[in-house]
C-alpha cells in the first residue's frame, strides 16, 4: 500500500471502521436477496408452468391444463414474463433513485435507509414466500409487488455513498471506495450460496432467509448507524483530515481557590460589560435542487457511461444462472456457485482499479483501460467451452474489467462528484448526484433488459405467424 493511503487509513477512528462495515453489510444484505430472485429463476419458471397438459380437453381454450393454478402454459412465456419483471423493478428503481438522492439530502439518511432495507425484506417476503405458500399466482400481484421492491430498494443506495462521503475524504478515496463497492459482488456471493442451499426446500424458502436477514439488518442500521462525523464531535475537512469540534477552552480549567476565582468572576463581568460578544450562527447545508445537480460539471457523462455499462453489468447479474443453467445444462445449485466467480473479479477489479487510480491522481485513464480489456474478455466468454474451471477463470477475468469500472463510477466517482469545489460551502449534493449517476444507469439496464426480451420473444412470434400462415394455406388448399 502506497504511504499515501496508510497516512490516510492512520488517522481513521473506531467511528470510521463501524460506518464502513454497517453500510457495507447493509448493500450485502440488499444485494443478497436481490440476487436471490435471479438464482431461483429456473426452480419460478418451472412452478409457473404445468408439468403436463391437459391434451383431453380440446374444445376448451387451448392453453387450459389439469393444473389450473399455473400461470403460463409453457417454459417460453414464463422466462418472457421473468425478463418483463426485471424491466419493470429496473425501471422502478431508476425513478426511485432519482427521488431518494434528492430525499437523501433533505431527511435524515438513517431513517432513509432503514425505510428501504426493511420495507424492501417486507415486500420480497410476500413476493417470494407468501404468494407461494397461499398459492397466489397473479401476473398483476407479482408486477405491483416488483415495482414497490425497486422503488424501495432505490433508497438504499445514494443513502451508503453519502454516509460514506461525509466520513471519507477525497485522498485515498478510491482504494477505501473500491474496497468498498465490492459489498453489492460480496451480496451476489452471498446470495447465490444462500439460494443454492435453499433451493431443495423450495424456492421460497430462499426468500424467506434473505428477506428476514435483510430486515434484521435494517433494525441494527437504524440504532446503531452514524451518518455524520459531527455527530460525535469531528468535523471532516475538504482532504481527509478530521478535526475536533471547538469547545469553550474555560470547561478545561483547572479548580482555583476561592479568591482567584473571584478575581476572574469580577474581571470577566468587567470584559463582558465592554464588548458584548456576538453569536455566531452556522446555518446547516441546504441541499442542491435536482436541475442544479445534474448540471454539475462530468455528472452527465459518467452518467451515460454507466448506463452504457450497468447494462452489460446487469445481463450478467439477471441472467447468468439462468444462460449457464440452460446453455450447458448443468444442475441450477451449480450454475449458482459458478456465477459467483464474476462477482470475484469484480471485488478484485474494483479495489485495484480503485487503488492505481489514487497513485495516479486521475480515474478516467484507468477507466477507459479496464473498459477496452472488457471487450475483449467478452468476446472470449462468449466462446467459453462446456468445461466449469475454463468458465470460472473467463468469469472472473471478465468481472474484473466490468465490475471494476461499474464500482469506480457508483461508488468514488459518485462521491468526488458530489464533493467537488461547485458545490462546497452550504451545499449537500452528494445522495442526489450518486441518485443521478446510478439512476441513469438503471434506465440503461433496464432498456437493455427490455431489448433483450423483445429479441427473445421475436422467433416465438415469427415461429406462430409462419404456424397460422401454414394452416391458413392448408386450409385455403382443403376449400
Amino acid at each position: 500500500m502506497p504511504p499515501s493511503c496508510r497516512g490516510c487509513l492512520s488517522q481513521y477512528t473506531h467511528h470510521h471502521l463501524v460506518v464502513f462495515l454497517l453500510t457495507f453489510f447493509s448493500y450485502v444484505l440488499l444485494h443478497a436477496s436481490r440476487k436471490t430472485f435471479s438464482n431461483v429463476k429456473v426452480s419460478i419458471s418451472a412452478q409457473w408452468t404445468p408439468s403436463f397438459q391437459n391434451d383431453s380437453a380440446v374444445a376448451f381454450s387451448p392453453n387450459e391444463t389439469w393444473e389450473n393454478n399455473r400461470l403460463f402454459a409453457n417454459e417460453n412465456e414464463a422466462t418472457l414474463f421473468l425478463g418483463v419483471l426485471d424491466s419493470i423493478f429496473l425501471f422502478s428503481y431508476a425513478v426511485g433513485l432519482y427521488l431518494s438522492g434528492v430525499i437523501g439530502d433533505r431527511v435524515n439518511l438513517r431513517y432513509v435507509l432503514c425505510v428501504g432495507l426493511c420495507g424492501s425484506a417486507v415486500v420480497e417476503f410476500v413476493f417470494g414466500t407468501v404468494t407461494e405458500w397461499l398459492h397466489i399466482y397473479n401476473v398483476y400481484v407479482y408486477c405491483v409487488l416488483w415495482v414497490l421492491n425497486g422503488l424501495l430498494q432505490s433508497a438504499v443506495w445514494p443513502s451508503v455513498v453519502a454516509v460514506m462521503g461525509n466520513w471519507f475524504g477525497k485522498a485515498g478515496r478510491g482504494f477505501i471506495f473500491g474496497l468498498w463497492s465490492a459489498c453489492a459482488s460480496v451480496g451476489n456471493i452471498l446470495g447465490a450460496f444462500l439460494a443454492s442451499s435453499m433451493l431443495k426446500y423450495g424456492y421460497e424458502y430462499a426468500f424467506l432467509v434473505t428477506s428476514v436477514v435483510q430486515f434484521a439488518g435494517g433494525v441494527v442500521v437504524f440504532f446503531g448507524l452514524l451518518t455524520s462525523p459531527k455527530e460525535v464531535g469531528l468535523d471532516v475537512e475538504s482532504g481527509t483530515g478530521l478535526n475536533p469540534v471547538e469547545t469553550d477552552t474555560g470547561s478545561y480549567r483547572p479548580l482555583m481557590s476561592d479568591e482567584e476565582d473571584e478575581e476572574v468572576h469580577v474581571y470577566c463581568r468587567q470584559q463582558q460589560d465592554e464588548q458584548e460578544p456576538e453569536e455566531v450562527q452556522v446555518e446547516p447545508p441546504q441541499a442542491v435542487s435536482f436541475l442544479q445537480a445534474f448540471c454539475l460539471p462530468g455528472v452527465l457523462p459518467y452518467s451515460l457511461a454507466y448506463a452504457c455499462l450497468k447494462l452489460v453489468n446487469y445481463s450478467f447479474f439477471f441472467w447468468l444462472p439462468f444462460y449457464l443453467s440452460n446453455n450447458y445444462k448443468w444442475k441450477e445449485a451449480e450454475a449458482d456457485r459458478l456465477s459467483v466467480w464474476y462477482d470475484v473479479g469484480g471485488i478484485i477489479g474494483a479495489t485495484v482499479q480503485g487503488l492505481i487510480s489514487d497513485l495516479m491522481g486521475k480515474r478516467a485513464p484507468v477507466l477507459a483501460l479496464s473498459l477496452a480489456l472488457a471487450m475483449g474478455a467478452l468476446v472470449g466468454y462468449s466462446r467459453s467451452p462446456n468445461d466449469q474451471v475454463i468458465n470460472a477463470v473467463l468469469l472472473a477475468t471478465t468481472g474484473f474489467f466490468i465490475g471494476g469500472p461499474s464500482g469506480m463510477i457508483s461508488s468514488a466517482i459518485s462521491a468526488d462528484l458530489g464533493r467537488q469545489e461547485a458545490v462546497r460551502g452550504s451545499q449537500e449534493a452528494l445522495a442526489t448526484v450518486t441518485g443521478i449517476v446510478d439512476g441513469t444507469g438503471s434506465i440503461g439496464a433496464a432498456a437493455g433488459q427490455t431489448g433483450g426480451s423483445i429479441m427473445f420473444i421475436s422467433p416465438l412470434l415469427l415461429k406462430e405467424l409462419r404456424s397460422m400462415w401454414s394452416e391458413r394455406r392448408a386450409l385455403q388448399r382443403q376449400l
